[in-house]
């Protein structure tokens, strides 16, 4: 059949060449489209649903809704895990989905179960669905500077909320764009309770008052003269006199009504604050972080959002500018440029041994032409499969190069030999039809062996899409693009590369003798297989216990799960002390940032504590996250790496009482999204109670830290928050005919400060708040003798009516599927993840001893290196079933087979070799490297044994094939005959790795991970088909034959 492809395919050249034309037409306007990026999106389909509670204690908010909320959204079909976090006034709950789950559909079942659960949550509490954004949907970050000084932070928010926010939120992909810092302006009004008690009001009367007296509304509309008026009433209160204003609704003594003024102090403020922002340690700014919604082109938004900032900076106010604090278009440029230069070079590379082999130019371009036109059907696939071009896909076309050409390569040698055949026994090279037939012949004979070998390698890579969740996701893309690389590649074998011979095999061609390199590899080998050949056994033997010897380096290595990535970016997240005051957290923020900024190589420092006002952002108070922008590498000084800098971070930046983590702030933002850990190794514990959780925390960090390996353990401090705690004495209160919710509301509104609506003002709104004067309220002895009027008209100190301690509590609390959980974070030093963790189970399994319905478990990227592990051992036996199916196909021969496939392992002892001298650990690249590795190794033997084949079979015909001896001449003649093409396809695909192997620059470190085993294994791989593969042959085949012939 596919010998038939191959004629028809030369019968319709003309056919084929259009054909190829349009498809390269069609392939280069996919390229053109293909959305770019820097990783694959890794993070998990997730809703966020977030409610806020405003004023009331973590945990306050996690039973009256954090945990209604969590409770029911279990109940999600396709819901994985659901994290609950409890803050200060807010309540985050993420639900994350099964791989695969479609956002829209997921938020529209959160939203379902959201409505049942309404009745269970308090008054005037509504959880809203956080942006439809992917996890690493922070892709711009900015920070408005106030060069002049003439704007205060109050002025910058306002500009940011009602100006820029809503510009920017209308650009095409982008899911929200969130504020951080700044102050918000609010109108508050502070009570004298003296004044009340000379008119006897209480609070609720002056709540009553504003409410009453701040609204507009329209009277629909009248005809007068023949045209028609609209009737409005307004009644906004925009100012501070207008505030002053509002009547209370009593009278005095004199009988002039009492208005606000009299009772209150009226003025604007700050709202209480959760977040602040720095910019380089030079104060506070009022920043913004552009999130991109879940599925769009990351760059394409980036330059949207860009666009848009360049048109309306000149609405902004004088002195004003906006500074770029984190920009990923330049990570995502620089990687897919980075790689762009490899997959050039490697072309290049392809192109040369192809030309010092062949020493013909024109039989050169058939492996050319085919390349480029294999890799853009693989943008084709990509484009119709939604795979957008990033490190991993076009990585992909990186490892795939050397083996695209493979095909031509041994196709276009063979056609020079069949070419030379002809020469010399007509003495002339052939011409019209004949030299058609001639192509025809030679692309019959190995074609179709080609064809499956390519298969091979193109299924060979199934592995790698049984791959599920982050890792799959990293991986699929790679998997993608080579495949179809691959797949392509075959398809060309028997269409055009056939077509391309023709045209362009043809004219003065040397012969293979005159080649010096073929003459240095067959002078080599030849002497060689002869000694093989002399002794079979002995060289079996050999082969055995050099696959033996790969069993000390592969027991050497440490395992991780993925090599990191160096974004160009930094992340600076220490763990501070919980409960620290907002302005504290801004000092430290500032001092840090300074520090920071003092390394040469940094270009900018924007400092962020608390969270922006997003869904997508559950920081406490306490926690510090500082982005850093590194100059290009161009300018560091000399010898400079990102090691050494953050080595140099870890020098400068030193506070009491924090520890620090630098990290990368894609991969990190990922990590805590998906695990909830920022560090390599999280423990997690579950349990019931806070304060039993942090015990077994502070336990189990002791112990670890004990163990070789850790840089530092820090446990979650659950219970650092302080709280002073009010209980209302209901019997005494009822005295005075007050009852509990009286009290609560003296204590949510005198002391608290509570929110009682918003000053409208055009499109701005501000809220209004009511508290009693700060004097009255800043230590505890002040608050017990805070006055209350009571039902009866009489003024008493909060004392006699509640009791009043102060207490500690948990800062915040973090749930997971409804059970509170803490943490463990541990950082590694020199250790691997794999090793780490043995070490860890074991010390902890003798030290610690849990109480009843407590435990914990391994997160981080351990829970990862678990899953592939288990796929693994279940995906790679079919994997080699598959390829076995394949070989009897190519062969219809089980013993042939069989050879190929026991010929596999050898090709691993070259890469655990090289791995083991690099010190590599073992991780999911580097068994994506070996899968890659498998298919090609049998390539080889499989192109090993057409040619031992075909020799056999021309003996055969010659009637020259009687002995042992004939066999042994007719193996030497296939192999060392045929040694030019099986050097080539070593040196194409050896050669054209070794850019990415020695190469540097963004997205490198991933790529290495898989280019090494394949280089490895390029070195033993093919030593072994040359060598074993004949002995086994002459093992097999020589047993039925005599050692000599009787002729």
């Amino acid at each position: 059949m596919l010998a038939k492809i191959i004629s028809a395919s030369i019968k319709q050249r003309v056919m084929v060449l259009i054909l190829t034309a349009v498809i390269a037409l069609v392939g280069y306007q996919a390229m053109r489209m293909t959305p770019l990026d820097a990783l694959p999106d890794l993070s998990d389909v997730q809703v966020i649903v977030k409610t806020s509670y405003p004023g009331q204690a973590p945990q306050l908010v996690e039973d009256q809704i954090t945990y209604p909320l969590s409770s029911a959204m279990l109940a999600v079909p396709g819901a994985k895990t659901v994290r609950g976090f409890s803050m200060f006034g807010d309540s985050f709950v993420y639900v994350i989905f099964e791989d695969g789950t479609d956002i829209y559909w997921a938020r529209s079942r959160v939203l379902e179960y959201l409505s049942q659960t309404q009745d269970q949550l308090p008054d005037g509490v509504t959880p809203s669905i956080g942006p439809d954004a992917s996890g690493v949907g922070w892709i711009f970050q900015y920070a408005l500077v106030d060069r002049n000084g003439q704007y205060d932070l109050a002025q910058l928010r306002s500009l940011q909320d009602w100006f820029l926010k809503l510009e920017l939120q209308s650009v095409a992909g982008v899911s929200e764009v969130a504020t951080v810092g700044g102050m918000e302006q609010t109108y508050q009004v502070v009570v004298d309770p003296h004044k009340l008690a000379l008119y006897k009001i209480d609070l609720m009367t002056i709540k009553n008052a504003l409410d009453n007296a701040n609204s507009s509304t329209g009277g629909s509309v009248i005809e007068m003269a023949e045209a028609e008026y609209m009737i409005t009433s307004s009644g906004y209160r925009q100012t501070i006199a207008d505030f002053a204003e509002v009547p209370l609704g009593i009278l005095s003594e004199t009988g002039t009504p009492v208005l606000m003024k009299d009772v209150a102090q009226l003025r604007t403020g700050p709202a209480a604050r959760r977040g602040i922002a720095e910019l380089d340690g030079k104060g506070e700014v009022v920043g913004g972080i552009v999130v991109m919604r879940y599925g769009e082109n990351a760059l394409e938004t980036i330059n949207n959002v860009k666009q848009k900032l360049k048109e309306i900076s000149n609405g902004l106010p004088d002195g004003v500018e906006l500074v770029t604090t984190y920009d990923r278009s330049e990570l995502i440029l620089r990687s897919v440029d980075n790689l762009k230069h490899k997959v050039l070079e490697e072309m290049l590379v392809v192109g040369l041994i192809c030309l010092l082999f062949l020493l013909h130019a024109r039989s050169t371009l058939v492996a050319i032409i085919t390349l480029p036109i294999s890799i853009l059907v693989s943008f084709i696939a990509m484009n119709i499969i939604g795979v957008n071009a990033n490190i991993m896909s076009l990585g992909g076309i990186a490892i795939a190069i050397g083996a695209v050409v493979d095909a031509s390569i041994v196709m276009v040698e063979n056609t020079h030999k069949h070419l030379e055949h002809y020469r010399q026994k007509h003495g002339k090279a052939p011409e019209g039809d004949d030299h058609w037939q001639l192509v025809k012949e030679a692309s019959i004979e190995v074609g179709p062996a080609l064809f499956f070998s390519l298969l091979i390698i193109t299924l060979s890579f199934t592995p790698v899409f049984a791959l599920e969740a982050q890792e799959g996701r990293l991986f699929h893309p790679l998997a993608f693009t080579k495949t179809f690389a691959m797949a392509a590649s075959a398809i060309l074998a028997i269409t055009l590369i056939p077509v391309l011979m023709g045209y362009f095999v043809r004219g003065k061609i040397p012969d293979e003798r005159k080649n010096p390199i073929s003459r240095v590899l067959i002078a080599i080998y030849q002497p060689l297989l002869k000694w093989v050949l002399h002794f079979p056994k002995i060289t079996i033997g050999l082969a055995i216990i050099v696959l033996f010897s790969a069993y000390y380096p592969l027991s050497q290595m440490g395992s991780e799960f993925m090599p990191t990535l160096e974004e160009g970016d930094l992340l600076y997240m220490p763990t501070t002390l919980p409960s620290v005051s907002a302005g504290k957290a801004a000092e430290i923020l500032q001092q840090t940032d300074r520090l920071i900024k003092t390394v040469p190589e940094v270009k900018r420092v924007f400092g962020k504590v608390g969270r922006a006002i997003t869904a997508t952002d559950p920081a406490p108070l306490t926690m510090l996250e500082t982005t850093i922008m590194l100059k290009p590498p161009g300018e560091w000084r000399e010898g400079v790496t990102l090691e050494s800098i953050i080595a140099e971070l870890q020098k400068t930046v030193r506070i009491p009482g924090m520890t620090n983590a630098w990290v990368q702030p894609i991969k990190t933002r990922i990590d805590m999204l998906s695990t909830g850990v920022r560090t390599p190794v999280g423990i997690k514990i579950s349990g019931a109670n806070v304060e039993e959780l942090q015990r077994i925390g502070a336990e189990i960090e002791a112990v670890v830290n004990q163990l070789p390996g850790t840089e530092s353990a820090f446990s979650q401090r659950s219970s650092g928050g302080r709280y002073i705690d009010i209980t209302p004495d209901l019997k005494n209160a009822a005295r005075y005919g007050m009852t509990l919710k009286d009290i609560q509301d003296v204590v949510k509104i005198a002391i608290g400060g509570m929110t009682i609506g918003e000053s409208i003002q055009g499109q701005e709104r501000y809220p209004i708040n009511i508290r009693y004067p700060r004097e009255l309220r800043d230590n505890i002895e002040k608050l017990r003798n805070l006055p209350v009027l009571t039902k009866t008209g009489k003024y008493l100190p909060l004392s006699y009516l509640a009791e009043l301690k102060i207490t500690d509590g948990a800062p915040m609390l973090a749930s997971e599927n409804g059970r509170l959980i803490s943490w463990v974070f541990v950082d590694l030093k020199d250790i691997s993840i794999g090793e780490y963790i043995v070490a860890a189970e074991k010390a902890l399994k003798q030290q610690i001893t849990l109480p009843p319905r407590y435990n914990y478990s391994f997160a981080g990227q351990y829970e990862y290196m678990q899953r592939v592990d288990a796929k693994m051992k279940m995906v790679i036996p079919l994997m080699i079933a598959v390829i076995f199916m394949l070989l009897m196909m190519t062969f219809n021969s089980v013993i042939q087979a069989s050879v190929i496939m026991l010929s596999l392992p050898f090709s691993l002892v070259g890469s655990a070799w090289l791995l083991y001298g690099l010190d590599f650990n073992f991780s999911v690249a580097v068994s994506v490297g070996m899968i890659a590795l498998a298919g090609v190794a049998a390539e080889f033997g499989v192109v090993m044994q057409v040619y031992l084949n075909n020799s056999i079979k021309a003996y055969k015909e010659a009637d020259n094939y009687h002995s042992k001896a004939d066999l042994t001449a007719a193996l030497i003649e296939g192999a060392v005959m045929r040694i030019r093409p099986k050097a080539m396809t070593v040196a194409t695909i050896f050669f054209g790795l070794l850019p990415i192997m020695w190469g540097s620059g963004t997205g490198n470190e991933v790529m290495q991970k898989i280019a090494a085993p394949m280089v490895g294994g390029m070195v033993t791989a093919p030593l072994l088909s040359l060598f074993v593969i004949p002995a086994i042959y002459l093992l097999i085949y020589g047993r039925k034959l005599p050692k000599q012939s009787f002729s």
